[in-house]
């Protein structure tokens, strides 16, 4: 968006600024009109009560603020126009008007903003004309939506969720196999989870604004997408199987109390350890299949009617529960006088000693007692039994989006219905340990609909009608968890559950009936219960892990209102969910994170980036700032030396569009590293001003990250503006990178068309980017024949050539290893040639290097050339003798011509802008010894896959051009080289 200043100039602002994006008013932008003399821009805020606008003394955002209008108003009156406003043209008059001035349009933009930044969409305002008004709501359209308070928006639903089939029909069961004593430790232990995940749930929430999804929305936006997704679909899968689990407790119910209605013959069990065996019956299986499914079919027709018929009829189903309770403890109280069984002693300390301890032992598929039973039950098999009847914290957060203010509910009103529903599994404990015999809660499953008072009916009709409720909840919530999955447009093989706003997802939700429906095949509860248990737990462990991360790393965006929490008790939750798993089953725990794991990786691999600001991107943060503290700015030890390559991008030449780097950079930046280690900074320079180019320097650098990224090299990407390339990069070598994080290497292309073109700037650039390097300590790797650089699919054979002629602290040695570990020069072998004086021992030489390399555990063919083979009557190559003529030639005209300069101008010799101090027979020195090392690696390494050699300093006061001359002799006729210099440190070591 443009804003002008004084002087009629139009600055662009940051793409930053979400008004200008498009973002805060549905992706038009607009441009503010600008006022000269009598024609001023006007900002007009009309409140309810438009009288009181010119009594305020500053200009807040208000709650009461409606619209924003801006339009033009030429040669305003003492009113407005629609006589609202005071005749200064604002709500403060030309006090308010000159603040206006000096925030400028922006002013709106940041109120538009804060707008967004909750999710509200804003609706675009029509299209416009010049000197049209136009008016922009600051508050999001009101919806006829009804908001949920903490009752009946969390208490209520994690009450009914939590208060479901366990208690009525196992409760009791549990106690008589386990005892008082270890019934109150499994209450306690299992509450403790469940408590611990409410603390960490709690701070989560409060943290921010929530929207659907539950507790994937949450893990999701803490971990990252891969976990979200993958503990949200294990999520799902448990709500799914629960669903199930709520369905056959409500036939199983049914069935007990009308056994009339069972299709097929009970099933009779003879009661173990009895004096009297007495025939117990239970439902068959085919009954529970059949009306399992019917059931559950009746209830997607529920579900299909829409979450405000859902919304209506669950809370009713509550009513039956509470009362089914009353009449349950008024039974306990009244069951000495009544005696309504064989078994029932009313509240007797003689049956609570009785009950105390444990008594484990054999019992069949439906839980009776026998000896021959396959089933042998034990703590930790109870664990698993009696889980489901914790679980329903979720219920709340669930409901997110339909609560008036979750920051205050969620908290408030599932501690509350986790403490309430713990107190009252502790008193049940008690109570059904002082009331029966161990034999009659083991044998009568139904126990609390034997000691109901009146009637035991009352009891059926609240079992039947509670499951049915957490089941419809079960049924309604699955859907809308995986169409929340969906629509985060993570996984695309989840495309076909999503949703738009407001719709009901009818495919998640016949997906949800099938996974329900063949849990209802199995028919088996207590087969049923283990698998739920696993799924709810590991959700429970990702929000104790997500809350245990982000109040460890502490990141500024960590604000809970939630204050009553700590890292250790979020460590603790997620460590008693995963003992209780291993406790429950250790098999069922391999098999979900085995499932969970294999969503996760499939994630990884197929599912697309989405960007929510995880706690794993503040960890890594965290690490990295740690890890470069520890590294300090010491020297690296040789054995801890990576190469951090400093790539610059400058092509030396033309790329084809849209490439904004050379293909074989990335590809040679690659083949620097070992097995992938590593980090690659790649640089580009943009010629021109800073605030004229800020916008294409951001253009450049996505467009070169995202080259980086489809090169598959691991790297970053930096564009600098600066007036000049040899400007921008003295600032990036002196600045690039933090600590020991600096790069190490500066990686470039051999400017091969410098004279071709007639590019007389690149000599004097070239050469300043190499004495840059120098001075600041850097390494130089210059690519010679870049064209014909191998990529990774190439395979090379032959040698790689060292010319090692002075020491650079093994960099020429490393890469040389560096290059050995890529397929593509796996078959080569090195040959390192070293260059001796003339007076040097060449075999004394020849065996010290061998022996430095064996100690460097690098196997090479070790060759001495004597500079006394390199006098004049030494054999040369033809094509190294005719470029040598033809660099003589162009340095003589080169000379003459400066000196030319020199005289008419009256001046010393010039060359780059400096003087330049010549010894004529040091230039012919310097280009005799380039053209004895190129014949000399024409003669050796004509073949060799690749070519390594020294890089040989700019000589002082030399012209840049004649520099190039001496280059382009050593690189002549090469076809693929390396040109390295090393810096003051030992990159290769001989010690472990």
């Amino acid at each position: 968006m443009a804003s002008n200043n004084n002087n009629g100039e139009e600055i662009e602002s940051s793409d930053d600024n979400e008004f200008s994006s498009g973002r805060g008013l549905g992706g038009r932008k607009y441009r503010p009109v600008f006022a000269h003399d009598h024609d001023r821009a006007v900002l007009e805020m009309s409140s309810i009560d438009p009288g009181d606008a010119s009594s305020s003394s500053s200009l807040p955002v208000r709650n009461d603020l409606k619209k924003i209008k801006v339009g033009m108003q030429p040669n305003m009156t003492s009113e407005g126009q629609d006589g609202s406003l005071p005749n200064h043209g604002g709500v403060n008059g030309a006090q308010t008007e000159s603040k206006l001035e000096l925030f400028g349009f922006d002013s709106l933009v940041n109120i538009l903003g804060l707008k967004s930044m909750t999710g509200d969409q804003i609706p675009p305002p029509p299209s416009l004309r010049d000197g049209e008004d136009v008016t922009i709501p600051l508050e999001p359209p009101k919806t006829t939506d009804v908001k949920s308070g903490t009752m009946m928006g969390v208490f209520v639903p994690c009450l009914q969720n939590i208060l479901g089939i366990i208690y009525y029909i196992r409760f009791s069961w549990i106690v008589g196999m386990a005892g008082i004593g270890e019934s109150l430790l499994l209450v306690a232990f299992c509450g403790s989870c469940t408590f611990l995940t409410t603390i960490s749930l709690s701070a989560i929430a409060t943290n921010g604004a929530m929207k659907g999804g539950g507790p994937y929305y949450l893990i999701g936006r803490a971990l990252g997408p891969e976990v979200g997704v993958s503990i949200g679909l294990c999520f799902f899968l448990g709500n799914a199987v629960a669903g199930a689990l709520y369905v056959l407790g409500a036939v199983e119910t049914f069935l007990n109390a009308v056994p009339s209605a069972g299709l097929f013959r009970e099933t009779i069990t003879k009661v173990n350890g009895t004096a009297v065996a007495e025939p117990i019956t239970s439902p068959s299986l085919h009954d529970l299949q059949i009306y399992g499914i019917i059931v559950t079919i009746i209830l997607c027709f529920i579900v299909f009617g829409g979450v405000k018929m859902i919304n209506r009829v669950a809370p009713a189903f509550l009513i039956p529960v509470l009362f089914s309770l009353v009449c349950i403890f008024m039974g306990i109280l009244l069951a000495r006088k009544d005696k309504p069984a064989v078994g029932i002693t009313g509240l007797s300390l003689k049956s609570f000693k009785e009950n105390w301890s444990s008594d484990y032992q054999n019992t069949n598929n439906a839980g009776i007692p026998d000896p021959d039973g396959k089933i042998y039950w034990n703590f930790n098999a109870l664990v698993g039994l009696f889980f489901p009847a914790v679980t329903g914290i979720m219920a709340g957060s669930n409901r997110s989006a339909s609560l008036k203010d979750t920051q205050r509910s969620i908290p408030i009103g599932t501690l509350a219905a986790t403490l309430t529903t713990s107190v009252l599994y502790i008193i049940s404990v008690l109570f059904f340990g002082a009331l029966a015999t161990r034999e009659k809660l083991l044998t009568d499953r139904l126990l609390t609909a034997t000691v109901a008072w009146p009637f035991p009916a009352i009891i059926y009709i609240g079992i039947i009608l509670s499951t049915l409720g957490a089941a419809l909840q079960s049924l309604t919530g699955a859907p809308r968890l995986l169409a929340a999955i969906a629509n985060d447009d993570i996984l695309p093989v989840l495309n076909y559950f999503r949703v738009a706003d407001g719709s009901e997802p009818h495919v998640a939700t016949f997906f949800t009936a099938f996974l329900c429906i063949g849990c209802v095949v199995i028919g088996n509860l207590d087969l049923i219960t283990p698998t739920v248990t696993m799924f709810y737990l590991l959700c429970y462990a990702g929000v104790n892990l997500s809350c245990f991360l982000l109040d460890l790393l502490d990141a500024p965006s960590w604000r809970p209102r939630w204050k009553f929490h700590h890292w250790s008790l979020s460590l603790l939750g997620a460590s008693l969910c995963i003992v209780i798993m291993f406790l429950i089953s250790w098999s069922f725990t391999v098999v979900s994170l085995a499932l969970a794991s294999l969503i996760y990786y499939y994630v990884s691999i197929k599912g697309k980036a989405g960007d929510w600001g995880d706690g794993f991107k503040s960890a890594y943060f965290q690490l990295a700032l740690r890890s470069l503290r520890s590294l300090g700015a010491s020297q690296v030890h040789p054995k801890n030396w990576y190469p951090i390559p400093l790539v610059f991008c400058r092509p030396w030449g033309k790329l084809p569009e849209n490439v904004p780097c050379h293909p074989k950079l990335a590809d040679f930046a690659n083949f620097m590293k070992k097995k992938g280690r590593g980090m690659s900074i790649f640089v580009s320079i943009l010629d021109g001003d800073y605030h004229e180019r800020a916008e294409d320097a951001k253009e450049a650098c996505k467009a070169l990250s995202t080259y980086i990224d489809y090169k598959r090299c691991e790297g970053v990407a930096e564009i600098v503006v600066a007036p000049s390339m040899s400007d921008g990069f003295r600032g990036i070598v002196q600045t690039m990178g933090l600590g020991n994080l600096k790069p190490n290497i500066v990686v470039m292309r051999y400017p091969e068309i410098w004279r071709r073109e007639n590019l007389t700037e690149i000599p004097a650039t070239f050469v300043g980017i190499i004495n840059d390097c120098i001075v600041a300590n850097k390494a130089v790797v210059i690519v010679k024949g870049l064209d014909e650089w191998p990529n990774e699919y190439q395979r090379q054979y032959g040698t790689i050539d060292l010319y090692w002629i002075v020491r650079d602290g093994g960099l020429m040695l490393l890469l040389s290893q560096l290059l050995l570990t890529k397929e593509s020069f796996e078959s080569c072998k090195i040959q390192v040639f070293c260059i001796a004086e003339e007076d040097s021992d060449a075999e004394e030489l020849k065996a010290d290097v061998r022996k430095f390399l064996y100690d460097l555990r690098m196997q090479a063919e070790v060759i001495v050339i004597s500079m006394k083979s390199w006098d004049a009557k030494a054999e040369q190559q033809d094509e190294s003798v005719d470029a040598f003529t033809g660099a003589q030639q162009r340095i003589s005209s080169y000379l003459a011509g400066m000196k030319e300069r020199a005289q008419k101008e009256g001046t010393p010799l010039m060359a780059d802008g400096k003087p330049v101090v010549l010894n004529e027979q040091q230039v012919e020195k310097f280009l005799y010894t380039t053209l004895k090392l190129n014949s000399t690696i024409l003669k050796y390494s004509r073949m060799a896959a690749v070519v390594l050699v020294s890089l040989p300093p700019p000589p002082l006061n030399h012209p840049a051009y004649f520099y190039m001359e001496y280059m382009d002799l050593l690189v002549e006729n090469v076809p693929r080289l390396l040109i390295v210099r090393g810096y003051r440190r030992d990159v290769v070591t001989l010690f472990t």
